[in-house]
């Protein structure tokens, strides 16, 4: 065999790490469990389309055609939400089961070179990602038989999945192989993929006017939306920056050139200590450290604090903030989200913004804030008992008097506690445009009303209706306690974070979802009880807030708005009360069975 033929092999198909995390990884049965939903959900998806578009009686070659176009378009879509949201959870190991120092300083003691190493690791976690996108080729070669989907578009589909999943698998090799990010880093990791897909998607609404802007390239989801809409979607003409007119292109050509730089970067420092020697300075503390009386990195005493009466409380809500990052990000979401709140009244105030695109920057807004917090919820309780449990705390918290109910209490408590000021920052908002709808607008040209016809009727509905004062905190905060104790369960119950992290994300996510579909399509289909309905998920309920016509149609067609209103107030009552009354269920339920769970998973890390 040729010398360079080899070099090759060993570099990418015969790589030692790739061959050892395929192998471990496809013994699992979670991968298994994981490729099998992915295909269903797309096969699910296109004979739900194909049936809906197609109907009954005789059709022909026109109708079948728009129907396989339609259905390829939805599955294009379907399949990047699914590589976009399922490569952090397959990647993220690369974060996590790497972060421990000795597993490094045993792969540096192999004959690997650098490049070996990190492109081992790369490769390795792509190839589940990569064999998901190949699995489901057969299925978007299928919707071809009907005509109305050029193959080019396969490809291109196919070829934006596949870039978004190299860099983002390039960025979290980066972070493990850079040693500075531990397992805690894993749902951070994730938190950003997810809020840089949404801030790209509402910037590009935003001050985009319909066509492709620079943020076309930098996503995925407009990447396809470019391709598969261009005209609804137009590129720019003759004239214009190469990105503008070819975003697919722009947007495949970055996410490669970005991997290159990443892993260019990771092999040049995998054998010199990563980043992490780089930042790490000397014994003296640091000018931050003192400021914020956080005491010396790795040192064993500390500025004393005073302890609440629950210890367990106090630790969740208080002692999280042990490090200068976590203030710094905490309270810049908090800064950034209340000046953002009231830049936008400003700006439709002094009327930057009309009627429609502040209720447009509003609702993205406080969507946004509110996923970004619920996954912060999960994420920190689905990991408060089972980091525990890895590190050796839980046993030692077990030997003191402290019971069941009084640790399982401190644990709601805490992370409540610490939520809350980030809870505070979409009701806030949300609170005040209330009261500036309530006030009139304070004098602004035009007021703050706007006509919605009706068959037969117009009605004025205030840009933010005035009970979102109310419904928000009545709401907003039961449903993060009920996430809260979802993620406690599965963390008493799932011996490692991972584990514990993924399976309650993927409950919530499954409840939330049909939830708030369900009050989506109720409140604007159903007479009368529609408001209330959509009123039991904080999504449906803030679209019924802000955009009452769409979200409320029927009942305000029929009955009128005040009406719908009232349905809307019950529904939010309703529906904290019933968030309440399952967490307290679930946390009765945890207390009975903690004993027993807790003696299960003994001495499993």
């Amino acid at each position: 065999m040729p010398p360079i033929l080899r070099w090759l092999l060993n570099l990418l198909i015969t790589n030692p790490i790739a061959v050892r995390l395929v192998q471990n990884g496809s013994r699992r049965p979670k991968h298994l469990y994981v490729r099998s939903i992915y295909l269903a959900s797309l096969i699910l998806v296109l004979l739900w389309i194909l049936v809906a578009n197609t109907g009954a009686g005789n059709l022909d070659y026109r109708d079948l055609a728009a129907a396989g176009s339609t259905a390829f378009v939805w599955i294009a879509y379907l399949q990047i939400f699914l590589i976009t949201v399922l490569s952090p959870v397959f990647l993220a190991g690369a974060i996590a089961q790497e972060a421990n120092p000795y597993t490094w300083e045993i792969q540096l003691t192999t004959p690997m070179n650098r490049l070996q190493i990190v492109l081992g690791h790369l490769l390795g976690r792509l190839f589940f990602v990569l064999a998901l996108l190949f699995a489901s080729l057969p299925l978007f070669a299928l919707t071809q038989y009907f005509g109305g989907v050029p193959g080019s578009s396969i490809l291109a589909s196919y070829l934006v999945a596949a870039c978004a999943a190299i860099a983002v698998g390039s960025i979290a090799v980066s972070l493990a192989v850079s040693r500075v990010a531990g397992k805690r880093a894993v749902f951070a990791f994730y938190i950003a993929v997810v809020s840089y897909l949404a801030v790209t998607i509402a910037l590009d609404r935003g001050l985009g006017a319909g066509g492709v802007t620079w943020f076309t390239s930098l996503n995925p989801f407009l990447a396809l939306h470019a391709l598969l809409d261009p005209s609804g979607y137009p590129r720019a003409g003759e004239g214009a920056p190469w990105a503008l007119q070819n975003p697919v292109t722009a947007f495949c050509t970055g996410a490669i050139v970005l991997s290159v730089i990443l892993i260019t970067l990771s092999a040049m420092t995998v054998r010199s200590g990563g980043l992490q020697q780089v930042v790490s300075g000397g014994s003296a503390m640091p000018w931050y450290r003192r400021w914020f009386k956080l005491g010396a990195a790795g040192s064993e005493h500390r500025p004393p604090r005073t302890v609440w009466q629950n210890p367990i409380t106090w630790r969740e809500a208080a002692a999280r903030n042990s490090t200068l990052g976590r203030i710094v990000a905490r309270w810049s979401f908090i800064a950034a989200g209340a000046l953002w709140g009231i830049g936008i009244i400003a700006a439709f105030h002094v009327g930057e913004l009309d009627a429609g695109t502040f209720r447009f920057v509003m609702l993205s807004t406080v969507a946004t804030e509110l996923a970004v917090i619920t996954l912060i919820a999960i994420n920190m309780s689905a990991t408060a008992v089972s980091r525990e449990r890895e590190d050796g705390t839980l046993d030692l918290l077990l030997t003191t008097p402290l019971t069941p109910n009084a640790y399982l209490h401190g644990k709601m408590r805490g992370l409540i506690a610490y939520l809350l000021p980030l809870i505070a920052v979409p009701i806030g908002t949300l609170l005040l445009a209330a009261i500036y709808a309530m006030s009139g607008g304070l004098g602004r040209d035009g007021g703050v009303m706007v006509k919605a016809a009706f068959p037969g009727k117009t009605y004025d509905i205030p840009v933010v209706l005035p009970e979102a004062a109310l419904l928000a905190p009545i709401v907003f905060v039961p449903f993060i306690a009920f996430c809260v104790m979802i993620g406690l369960h599965w963390s008493l119950k799932t011996k490692g974070t991972i584990g514990s992290v993924v399976s309650a994300f993927g409950v919530v996510a499954a409840i939330a979802g049909v939830i708030g579909l369900c009050g989506w399509k109720s409140g604007s289909d159903i007479q009368l009880l529609g408001p209330a309905l959509a009123a039991l998920s904080p999504a449906s309920l803030t679209y019924a807030l802000i955009e009452p016509a769409a979200a409320l149609n029927q009942t305000i067609a029929s009955t009128g708005l005040n009406k719908a209103r009232v349905s809307l107030v019950v529904g939010g009552l309703i529906a904290g009360g019933a968030y309440i009354a399952i967490v307290s269920a679930m946390h009765t339920n945890l207390v009975r069975g903690f004993d027993m769970t807790v003696r299960k998973l003994a001495g499993m890390k």
